[in-house]
């Protein structure tokens, strides 16, 4: 959220020293410690200045916002930009207020696209059309959530699908019949076989695992499959319930915060007043947090959302790293921090993203 709030106060100054070129994107990316962001925006600006002079007009009036604590002009022309201490202390209280919202931005305001159909996994024919419907549903949700605008898809709702093609659970099935078993690798038919037979035997193949692992372990697994990349989900191996495993690992930490917060909330946390991230886990889990919004932005406009994934990977580390140590959430009392706002904010942002890919986000796992 704090990356928004970047966002507008730089278009601000830009607007106040009369920049042509004030909507240009900030490019912004980490600093080289938490609460510290670098931006690119003065590249982009007016030609008749340099992007030193554009950057120094910037930074003398970014200066002046009460929340920035330093702005300065970096190399040929970057803005090195430091929040206070009390502006970044606060974020944590302000993504959990957001709820789903704080993964929300304005990056890709004006911008229109077209939603494509919702991907049908149980229909692909092989795992890299099931990879591919998967990214254009993604591209077109991560977009949304950035701003632009989604029109509604040319193309007629897919039906429900039959009770034979239900998704079911990780490892569950339905009240009325089991899971079926992975199909054995030897079925497969022999090159040169019947083309509609291996189609089949692949559509089959991609039911299976969704059938075997469930239906949000085969879709992170797909959400964060590269393009380009031979595509090949392992079912045993998302279903696995190891931290190893990224399909189970996003969940779990999200699970994990939850436990965070129920523990902190047990020992009257909530009135314990704001105080400062207390070690370098909690100013990291903080700092990865504040990148939500700009890493969805980010993964829509490249139409990439595997990058978008692999992120709420690495806040899923940093999560469970930090709500693990003796100092945080769920292990003792934290002297130095607001254990139930750090624990709230990460369920908070753990649940946006996967809500952004369509994955489930449980309290308890």
């Amino acid at each position: 959220m704090i990356t928004g709030d970047l966002r507008r106060a730089i278009a601000r100054a830009a607007a106040s020293a009369a920049l042509a070129g004030a909507e240009t994107d900030p490019g912004l990316r980490p600093g080289a410690s938490p609460g510290t962001y670098v931006s690119s925006v003065a590249f982009g600006l007016a030609a008749s200045r340099s992007p030193r002079e554009a950057a120094a007009l910037l930074a003398d009036r970014l200066a002046r916002e009460p929340w920035i604590a330093r702005a300065e002009v970096s190399g040929p022309g970057f803005l090195a930009l430091t929040v206070t201490p009390e502006a970044f202390a606060a974020l944590p209280g302000r993504i959990a207020a957001a709820g789903p919202a704080c993964a929300r931005g304005e990056a890709l305001r004006g911008v229109t696209l077209e939603a494509p159909p919702p991907a049908d996994l149980l229909a692909a024919a092989t795992w890299e059309e099931a990879r591919a419907a998967l990214a254009a549903e993604l591209t077109a949700r991560l977009a949304a959530a950035a701003g632009a605008t989604v029109t509604a898809s040319p193309y007629p709702e897919r039906p429900e699908p039959s009770p034979q093609r239900t998704l079911l659970p990780a490892g569950g099935a339905t009240q009325d019949r089991p899971a079926p078993a992975l199909p054995p690798r030897q079925s497969l038919p022999p090159p040169g076989g019947d083309a509609r037979d291996r189609s089949a035997e692949k559509t089959a193949e991609v039911a299976a695992a969704v059938a075997f692992a469930g239906a949000d372990a085969v879709r992170f697994a797909l959400a964060r499959a590269v393009p380009g990349r031979p595509v090949r989900i392992d079912a045993a191996e998302i279903a696995r319930h190891l931290p190893g495993n990224p399909a189970y690992a996003v969940r779990y930490a999200h699970a994990r915060a939850a436990s965070g917060v129920r523990w902190a909330a047990s020992l009257g946390s909530a009135a314990v007043p704001r105080r400062l991230p207390a070690d370098p886990g909690e100013l990291a889990l903080v700092d990865a947090l504040s990148w939500l919004p700009e890493r969805v932005a980010v993964a829509a406009r490249r139409g990439r959302p595997d990058e978008f994934a692999r992120y709420l990977e690495e806040l899923a580390g940093v999560t469970l790293a930090t709500l693990s140590s003796v100092s945080n959430p769920g292990r003792a009392r934290a002297p130095g921090s607001d254990r139930l706002a750090l624990a709230s904010a990460a369920q908070a942002g753990l649940a946006a993203g996967l809500g952004l890919l369509g994955v489930s986000a449980p309290d308890r796992l």
